[in-house]
């Protein structure tokens, strides 16, 4: 490699982090309490860079100025010190690193073995290789997209429904997308795609990992990529792969103009974000960013320290009670909401991220920072609440602020619907887990209700097959939970047969009307409301084809499956009953009145204690009042109609008879699972008629104001 001279920066300011534009030049400042010496390389297309040092430090950052670079180059910083990975130091300037604060990054992480030679030794041996031609570079970017218009919806928790799904995934096989837009930003924000989300009746979108990432070096080496993203090196730049405009800057305002376009349509946007490790892996992993510019400040280390202290699974965790590292992710934070004008964050194994010392520590640094500032308690927050440390689970531990993705939920409504679990435990799911939640004043939203996610089972496939699929990932089957509570019904895998088709049918109706009509925040995941599958593969991560893409071209079935996932999302939209803002008492609302919530047995009456508890129920009955405690911004309470839910989970069809009523001419059917097309609308059914439910069905009634 052929250098340009090296020169001394000007003074610069070491405040804000990172590499800022002015117009004339950059201001750089890079946090580094043990290096020696840093310096900020410029890089050129011919293959050479210049080297500037930042001869200034305050605070142990390393600050100056450089005359002269515009937007779109690229840079990287050589950061100068100890070699001793004994004690956690391993400075080497034969890295080029990613500056932590990059507003945007492009190339790949290469495999060429001179770079990688040492892996496995690399505790004790210093690569000698210069690293530059073969990892990501960070860009410089200006500023310059009009914002101007744009007003984040603001959509109420109580009136929230979370779609989770993927810029590439959701896109690359759309027909109505441009070919050249998808599987990008622009792609995810053109008008077909947008929709389809608003005429299913979602709020907002949860966004796989966008932060830049890398492929682990593992994956590459079986031919694979990583997928979904959970692999961040950069905490600030929208990820490159993702955008059509190209990777030197343009992937900013094209992400921009995506938040402004689901925005426009009364989406929110929710970014899934991956604070709690880094793509560098473990001591074997590549040397990209952090390990080279303080590996000791970023990351919890194990007692020999060559090590890292490992709660996530993936090689490394970041030690977020680290004050400049609890400052990387507020800054971060900060950005995507300030400048990037993004509505929320899911926080990927948010209890690593608690940990204070070892032990998680909902009173710790982390949760105390994120609790007082003004920007980030606005916008919604939810917690992946656990690692896979000891201690690390803590599902309805989270203070106030925070919701929480609800596994006890996923679980007990894959357990009803196959046949395996109790109405007294779906009771409390039905209803908002006021046994999790309701201790420490939390609401009823707090919970994340759902079903599938990007990690296991698509819908289609928890009741198309009882094992894992998983040989195209090339890890002879071993990765992926073995825990998936399906049920395939005779047949492990698709098949012909009319009449398992029929009830697997059936069974997705059944699974996203109680999703979609339970107490709580729904999180539909894509493609579940038209029947997507991944054959039987519940660990996709690295599967870039079509085994994760949403398929855009539906058999007539799953276009009854979107219709009547249409008309549940619908019923709670219009319904205050299913959006409730307290828990429920079990009292009438109004003096006289109807319970606000009572279950009912098969035959009309009340459940008993004795019958709440028998493990052989399969038939559960939930009436809501219209009655309702919630109150709208007048002060006004909210009045509505009237509604009995049936859920029977049986192998055999039951009869039950519609209890009394206090007021109205009867029930009429609102939703049934087993109809296949439209829903007639029947006459109403008068108080004590008896009302056939097949096996593996769901009704519901409304009783009309």
């Amino acid at each position: 490699m052929t250098e340009f001279p090296s020169s001394l920066a000007w003074p610069g300011r070491w405040h804000p982090l990172g590499v800022t534009h002015d117009g004339l030049g950059a201001n750089i400042a890079l946090w580094s309490k043990g290096a020696e010496r840093v310096e900020f390389c410029v890089l050129h297309d011919d293959g050479s860079e210049t080297r500037h040092e930042l001869a200034e430090q305050t605070f142990h950052i390393f600050h100056g100025y450089v005359p002269g670079v515009e937007p779109g180059a690229r840079y990287g910083f050589r950061v100068h010190g100890p070699w001793q990975p004994e004690q956690g130091l391993r400075y080497n300037p034969n890295k080029l690193l990613i500056d932590p604060y990059a507003r945007a990054i492009t190339g790949e992480l290469s495999l060429d073995p001179a770079v990688f030679a040492h892996q496995g030794m690399d505790d004790l041996l210093m690569s000698e290789t210069d690293s530059a031609p073969y990892v990501p570079h960070s860009v410089i970017v200006g500023d310059g997209f009009d914002w101007s218009g744009d007003t984040p919806p603001k959509v109420p928790w109580d009136d929230t429904v979370i779609y989770e799904t993927h810029v590439r995934g959701m896109t690359m096989r759309h027909p109505e997308v441009p070919e050249a837009l998808r599987g990008t930003y622009a792609g995810l924000a053109h008008p077909a795609v947008i929709e389809h989300l608003t005429g299913l009746g979602v709020t907002a979108v949860e966004l796989l990992p966008i932060h830049h990432f890398v492929s682990e070096t593992s994956v590459l080496d079986r031919g694979l990529v990583n997928y979904w993203g959970y692999n961040s090196i950069g905490y600030f730049a929208p990820h490159a792969g993702y955008a059509a405009a190209g990777s030197t800057g343009d992937q900013v305002n094209e992400f921009k103009g995506m938040v402004r376009a689901l925005h426009e349509a009364g989406l929110e946007v929710i970014l899934d974000v991956v604070y709690n490790h880094t793509a560098e892996g473990s001591q074997l992993g590549p040397t990209l960013s952090f390990r080279g510019i303080d590996n000791a400040g970023y990351y919890r280390l194990a007692e020999d320290a060559r090590y890292y202290t490992d709660y996530t699974g993936c090689g490394n965790t970041l030690n977020a009670s680290q004050p400049h590292v609890l400052q990387l992710i507020t800054d971060s934070l900060r950005y995507w909401v300030e400048e990037m004008h993004v509505d929320g964050f899911r926080f990927d194994l948010a209890s690593a991220l608690a940990r204070s010392f070892h032990d998680v520590d909902m009173l710790g640094n982390f949760l105390a920072t994120v609790q007082q500032d003004p920007v980030l308690r606005e916008v919604k927050l939810i917690a992946e609440p656990w690692d896979i440390g000891d201690g690390g689970y803590q599902v309805g531990e989270f203070p106030p602020l925070w919701t929480e993705w609800n596994d006890k939920y996923r679980d007990t409504v894959r357990d009803y619907w196959r046949g395996a679990g109790r109405v007294d435990e779906l009771g409390w799911r039905l209803t908002g887990s006021a046994d999790l939640y309701s201790s420490d004043g939390r609401l009823p939203f707090a919970s994340i209700n759902f079903v599938t996610a990007h990690d296991g089972f698509t819908m289609r496939d928890l009741v198309t097959y009882e094992q894992k699929h998983n040989e195209a990932n090339l890890e002879d089957n071993r990765d992926g939970s073995n825990d998936n509570r399906s049920r395939n019904y005779g047949v492990e895998g698709e098949t012909a047969d009319p009449g398992i088709n029929r009830v697997r049918h059936r069974q997705l109706r059944n699974i996203m009307a109680t999703l979609v009509l339970s107490t709580g925040v729904p999180m539909i995941t894509m493609g579940d409301e038209v029947g997507r599958t991944q054959d039987g593969n519940n660990n996709a991560y690295c599967q870039d084809d079509d085994i994760s893409y949403m398929s855009w071209d539906w058999e007539q079935w799953q276009r009854q499956l979107l219709d009547f996932s249409r008309r549940a999302l619908r019923i709670r939209r219009e319904h205050p009953a299913f959006r409730q803002r307290y828990y429920f008492s079990g009292r009438p609302v109004t003096e006289g009145g109807q319970k606000d919530l009572a279950w009912i047995g098969p035959d009309g009456d009340e459940l008993t204690d004795e019958t709440w508890q028998d493990p052989e129920l399969r038939t559960l009955g939930m009436q809501l009042s219209g009655a309702l405690r919630s109150r709208d911004s007048w002060g006004r309470r909210l009045g509505d109609s009237s509604f009995l839910l049936y859920l029977h989970a049986g192998e055999e069809d039951t009869s039950v008879v519609l209890p009394p009523l206090q007021e109205g001419a009867g029930y009429r059917r609102l939703l049934d699972s087993t109809v296949e097309g439209e829903l007639d609308r029947p006459l109403l059914e008068p108080p004590g008629a008896k009302v056939r439910l097949p096996a593996h069905s769901l009704v519901l009634f409304e009783v009309p104001e």
